[in-house]
């Protein structure tokens, strides 16, 4: 290489250097959160924290309009041996590749039945918008009282896009208890 090239190369790449570092930024991310001490032994219907919520079998005609429901089916989320063992709970519900971000609800992921998904509601009838950020969810919060909660829910079929076609229907979605 010449001596006059290395000069030259040198101040170039200063240049670049200066350059690059000059760029403004055009925001900041503040991301804050909380780690809490609270803990609870879950328990879903009676079993595990991962369990199974059976459907009834319903007719497609039950399912004809999209926005109708059918086989609503309860089921339980019990927290118990709760330390601290007060405060309240509630259940969010995770987005992923099951959940219908426009509609809140669960698609058929492994069945065949057609134009259906699974929607979930809170105790008094209200509907959870499954995926949705904790705070637009409105999935129940209820106290801990003596180190126990429960949290009851339900499961129904929802037509969607048009009349429901017979088949098999079968999804899931991945939960965290959240403590307040």
């Amino acid at each position: 290489m010449s001596k006059k090239a290395l000069p030259i190369l040198m101040a170039t790449a200063g240049l670049v250097a200066v350059a690059s570092s000059a760029q403004a930024a055009d925001g900041t991310i503040t991301i804050t959160g909380e780690i809490t001490a609270q803990t609870c032994t879950i328990s879903g219907d009676g079993g595990g924290k991962d369990f199974t919520v059976t459907l009834p079998n319903v007719s497609t005609s039950a399912l004809v309009t999209p926005g109708s429901t059918a086989g609503r089916k309860p089921f339980r989320i019990a927290l118990s041996n709760c330390s601290p063992n007060s405060g309240n709970a509630s259940v969010y519900f995770e987005p992923g590749t099951t959940v219908n971000a426009q509609t809140g609800n669960l698609f058929n992921a492994t069945g065949d039945a057609k134009n259906v998904e699974v929607g979930l509601t809170n105790k008094d009838g209200s509907n959870i918008k499954l995926g949705a950020a904790q705070a637009l969810q409105n999935s129940q919060t209820v106290p801990i009282s003596g180190g126990a909660a429960t949290l009851d829910y339900y499961a129904q079929y929802v037509a969607t896009g048009g009349a429901a076609g017979a088949g098999k229907v079968g999804t899931s979605v991945m939960y965290s208890v959240s403590y307040q």
